[in-house]
């Protein structure tokens, strides 16, 4: 039935008024809902983000500008300062105008800069230190940094450290004079005018080029670079001068401390439009090296007396003109301290005092400049170009015959029938012979090392090991080598340290050929630190100490930050009948050397051959620890091209071992002590 409602107009207008009343309700609903959510907004805004909102419009504003901070000292281990800084004041300037050429306005505020470098010229050659080369002009414009190749607009430029007294009072007299211009402390790194250890110590470069070279050592500064650090205390300035070898670039972070900085407020075109607020900086840490100063000056000066020794002095019948370097490592056995490590020839650290070296000044230390016990490179050459990681000689005897002796290849009363030369190979086409050809008999394995027997290294090491492992011989020979800090990182606190030269994987040799060689020393060649290393596990009979340069760290007030123990790195576990025939036989004649020396000590000389423009050249290296039983110090020395190890590198072993004695004694009692005392019982009788 048709509904009588659905054609009344009545009905129908009171539908519509119905649905309209809906939608505008709805539309009424949405707008509160919409107003009431803004509000909310807008009070959340202003009462909640609002704080942390104008910050970020301050900081939109301010800018911090870092500030270096005071680097902290590295001292000897008798207090002795080897590295410190000092205040001094320096210049700088805050751009007030953009001088850069990009735009036409800022071409024509161009010669107002220039004229400010003049006139900042003047004012440097006239009451500037004369002793000083004098900034040029272009100097100055550079350290502007007028076109922001460097810095930002509102960023201070350095343009001279250490100003005198006559240049500050001037430019604080005129300070009206110089828009932008300020005078800041800041400190300048000092080195032992002694020149104690340099290449371990260090030296310092400017930021700016420490952070693009391409070496994995700087990756720490490379980081710091790409991490654009926000928080400014530890944010690194362009011209900062940051470590860049040894202990300054080991213990970079510990040593720098933290900037202090400048709030600098800045315009919308980044340039400063007001006074800064400054935070001072914090000084950095201390070191305190296990580096005996006197120990040191002795070890450094016998190793350049020597050199002038075999240059003058017949060795094995001739003299050695072109032993030109010598490295010697000496290192405390049961704490792992080194107490002297020397390179030489040295050069004096002070020279990068400011970051930079003059060309003439590199050229004259550019073969030497780094540590020669750690690293052969650009760490001295020999007159036929040798490096300091030499070959080992007859020093790796005693480590041969303890490898011989836990595979069981012999026993230590197994009897050697010694005939001067020794045959491998196919047909036994090879051979090798004793040194100067001679022939020693029946010995055992304790006179094998003793009289440093090549032939029974070659028949019963090198050629047995090969026989019971073939292809795998050299790799078995390597596990042993790194046991002992041979071919492996020391763990020494000091970067670029070289791991050796393996040349028993040579591939041009046969693996028979390469253990044969390996066996009597002519196929691994390492650092002196290395070789030191091993000597102290040798001398604590199996324990591989990490050694140490440094043995705490303390901050401004003398606070230990940081304390070293000693550390084993790994232990060899041989049994004690192998340590006793070996160290026995670590007897080798030095009589010459040592006459006199009041303690058994073990030693073990080498003499390794190495080719060099026509001929095979002897290099001397040395090994000892003392004294034998209850071993205080273990002592490496290497003179490429310097003969004999007895007769060039003993020498110098002797001398440091009678300094320590002074020093610590080595039988636990400084002798400096009791030559004190005896003075003062002299006196003491006299006066009575």
């Amino acid at each position: 039935m048709k509904s009588v409602y659905k054609d009344d107009p009545r009905e129908q207008e009171a539908a519509m008024q119905r649905h309209f009343n809906i939608r505008l309700n709805l539309f009424f609903f949405s707008a509160f809902a919409i107003f009431t959510v803004i509000i909310v907004r807008l009070a959340i805004l202003q009462f909640v983000e609002g704080p942390s909102l104008s910050q970020q419009e301050s900081d939109m504003r301010v800018r911090a500008v870092p500030m270096t901070p005071i680097r902290g000292s590295i001292l000897a281990a008798g207090g002795e300062a080897l590295a410190y800084s000092t205040p001094v004041q320096s210049l700088y300037i805050t751009l007030q105008k953009d001088y850069s050429q990009s735009t036409d306005r800022s071409k024509q505020n161009r010669p107002e800069a220039l004229a400010l470098a003049s006139k900042l010229k003047e004012v440097f050659d006239k009451y500037g230190d004369p002793e000083q080369d004098p900034m040029t002009l272009e100097d100055i414009i550079k350290a502007m940094d007028l076109d922001y190749r460097l810095n930002n607009g509102f960023t201070p430029r350095r343009i001279k450290i250490g100003l005198t007294k006559e240049e500050m009072a001037y430019f604080l007299e005129r300070k009206d004079q110089f828009s932008g211009i300020e005078i800041v402390e800041e400190s300048i790194r000092h080195y032992d005018p002694d020149t104690v250890a340099v290449q371990t110590i260090g030296y310092l470069k400017k930021f700016s080029s420490a952070s693009t070279t391409d070496s994995s050592d700087f990756k720490y500064y490379k980081d710091i670079r790409e991490q654009k650090e926000t928080d400014p205390a530890l944010q690194y300035t362009e011209s900062e001068l940051v470590g860049y070898d040894g202990l300054e670039l080991y213990y970079q972070e510990e040593l720098r401390g933290k900037n202090g900085f400048k709030s600098v407020p800045i315009d919308p075109r980044n340039m400063a439009t007001g006074i800064p607020e400054v935070t001072p900086p914090v000084k950095g840490y201390d070191l305190h090296t296990t580096i005996n100063k006197n120990i040191q000056m002795i070890t450094e000066q016998a190793i350049l007396d020597q050199i002038e020794w075999v240059h003058k002095n017949p060795v094995s019948g001739k003299t050695h003109p072109n032993a030109k370097t010598g490295y010697a490592v000496a290192m405390e056995v049961d704490t792992g301290n080194v107490v002297a490590m020397a390179s030489m020839p040295d050069y004096d650290t002070n020279l990068w005092q400011n970051g930079s070296i003059s060309n003439d000044d590199w050229s004259k230390i550019m073969t030497n400049y780094q540590n020669g016990t750690i690293t052969p490179i650009s760490s001295g050459r020999s007159g036929h170009d040798f490096d300091s990681a030499v070959l080992l000689g007859s020093t790796v005897k005693p480590l041969s015959v303890l490898i011989g002796l836990n595979e069981n290849l012999f026993t230590t009363t197994t009897i050697y029938p010694d005939r001067g030369v020794a045959y491998f190979g196919k047909n036994d086409s090879a051979r090798v012979r004793n040194s100067q050809g001679h022939v020693y008999g029946n010995i055992d394995p304790s006179e094998a090392i003793r009289v440093s027997s090549n032939a029974f290294m070659v028949d019963m090491v090198g050629e047995k090991l090969y026989y019971k492992y073939y292809a795998e011989g050299p790799t078995v020979w390597d596990n042993y080598m790194k046991q002992f800090g041979l071919g492996v990182s020391t763990g020494v606190d000091l970067p670029n340290e070289f791991l050796g030269k393996l040349g028993y994987f040579e591939e041009s040799e046969t693996n028979l050929s390469n253990l044969v060689y390996a066996s009597f020393g002519q196929k691994g060649g390492y650092t002196a630190m290395q070789l030191a290393q091993y000597a102290t596990t040798l001398a604590t009979r199996g324990k591989r100490m990490e050694p140490h340069l440094v043995s705490k760290i303390t901050d401004e007030q003398g606070n230990i930050v940081k304390e070293f123990q000693p550390t084993v790195l790994n232990e060899v576990d041989f049994k004690k009948a192998y340590w006793d025939e070996v160290i026995k036989g670590m007897s080798t004649n030095v009589s010459s050397a040592f006459s006199g020396f009041p303690y058994d000590f073990a030693r073990k000389t080498g003499t390794s051959e190495q080719w060099g423009k026509g001929a095979n050249r002897d290099n001397g290296v040395f090994i000892a620890f003392a004294p034998r039983e209850n071993p205080k110090l273990a002592v490496a020395v290497i003179i490429p091209e310097g003969g004999f190890g007895g007769s060039s590198a003993a020498p110098v072993a002797r001398k440091i071992f009678d300094a320590y004695d002074q020093e610590y004694g080595l039988d636990g009692v400084p002798k400096k002590n009791s030559v004190k005392n005896n003075e003062a019982d002299t006196t003491t009788a006299d006066g009575q």
